[in-house]
């Protein structure tokens, strides 16, 4: 079966054609950072104009790639949701159109989730239950996977999403946007000891998973003020301390991911743990994560960088499954900035309830 994805969530126009749900055809993206670095961070009507003036170039491209013609093309699946409203109809109604006119199924699929398939173009599939650490700009979640496309989310940010802030660490400091990469470039050369941020503590035990940013964020704040820190001009040339301080602050944040993937090791006792988002991308957390599951001596399903950022393959991958089944929603599908996974109950082992959370 070849499926041709669409994504469009955010601030990446991105097409990809997946041949039965692995092997990857084509996997074409069009970034948009170089429009919103000027802004530090994404302007939503800009990316949605961009968008329109792409995607079809963008989709031609991935077919062009693939060696493949959307006659040859089975079903499309397209990101529905969650994501920018204006982002997300372009993608929608552009897959709607395709599949209207070439009477395809079509099936929306949760941006999310694409993320937790990320793996299958490098991993064998997963066994079960599954731990699966979905990082990026707009979301940070831990989810057990008790079978396959079966979710329950176990944990999730209480404030700023871990991506959200690199982003801002890196605007204080004047390193540029996105923040994730430079740091990550820059940690490299300080040392991570040199300032030891406090990480937050959940004592709620129905959420004792969860994660929180802002206060390190504000920890980070405060440090630059106290010691009269100044925004460099060339973040290459940036000086020790703030070598010292991207080290530390990205530490802080790996420290509290892996904290509480651990934690729900202990509890769901996982016999694979899986890695997702565009901070996937990030050096520290891909060698914690994997040192992790060395520990707990189950596998680590970490992706290649290219499949951590937003692509389309991830989204024909998850999409696979459903047109399988036979699903199509149709012209009745809808963009959804709210859209959740389904939420299955689990016994807690260590609550002996059970406890319903949302993404």
């Amino acid at each position: 079966m070849f499926v041709l994805g669409i994504e469009s969530s955010c601030d990446e126009t991105a097409a990809a054609v997946v041949a039965n749900g692995r092997e990857v055809l084509s996997n074409f993206i069009a970034s948009q950072v170089d429009t919103h670095r000027r802004f530090g961070g994404v302007v939503p009507e800009i990316a949605s104009r961009e968008h329109l003036e792409k995607i079809d170039a963008v989709v031609v491209a991935a077919l062009d790639q693939a060696g493949t013609t959307l006659d040859q093309i089975h079903g499309i699946a397209v990101t529905q949701g969650p994501g920018l409203i204006g982002s997300l109809l372009v993608g929608v109604n552009y897959a709607k159109g395709v599949a209207l006119a070439l009477g395809l199924p079509i099936v929306g699929v949760n941006h999310i989730e694409g993320h937790v398939y990320s793996t299958v173009f490098e991993y064998p599939a997963p066994e079960y239950p599954a731990l699966a650490l979905i990082v990026s700009g707009g979301h940070t979640n831990l989810f057990l996977l008790p079978g396959p496309e079966k979710y329950k989310l176990v944990g999730r940010t209480r404030d700023d999403a871990a991506g959200e802030a690199f982003d801002k660490v890196a605007k204080l400091l004047g390193l540029g946007y996105p923040g994730g990469p430079v740091i990550d470039r820059l940690a490299r050369r300080g040392d991570k000891r040199a300032v030891i941020f406090p990480l937050a503590q959940i004592n709620d035990p129905e959420h004792r998973l969860d994660f929180s940013f802002s206060g390190l964020k504000t920890a980070v704040l405060r440090y630059v003020r106290e010691q009269a820190i100044a925004q460099v001009e060339d973040a290459d040339d940036s000086p020790q301390q703030i070598l010292d301080l991207c080290a530390s602050f990205q530490n802080a944040v790996v420290r509290a991911l892996v904290r509480s993937l651990r934690k729900a090791c202990e509890i769901y006792s996982p016999r694979t743990i899986v890695l997702g988002g565009g901070v996937a991308c990030n050096s520290e957390l891909r060698a914690a994560v994997a040192e992790l599951a060395e520990e707990q001596r189950v596998p680590a399903f970490i992706p290649s960088p290219v499949y951590t950022t937003d692509n389309a393959a991830m989204i024909a991958a998850a999409g696979t499954p459903k047109l399988l089944r036979g699903d199509n929603h149709g012209m009745q599908l809808m963009a959804d900035v709210t859209l959740r996974l389904q939420n299955v109950d689990v016994e807690d082992p260590k609550l002996r309830k059970k406890v319903r959370y949302r993404l």
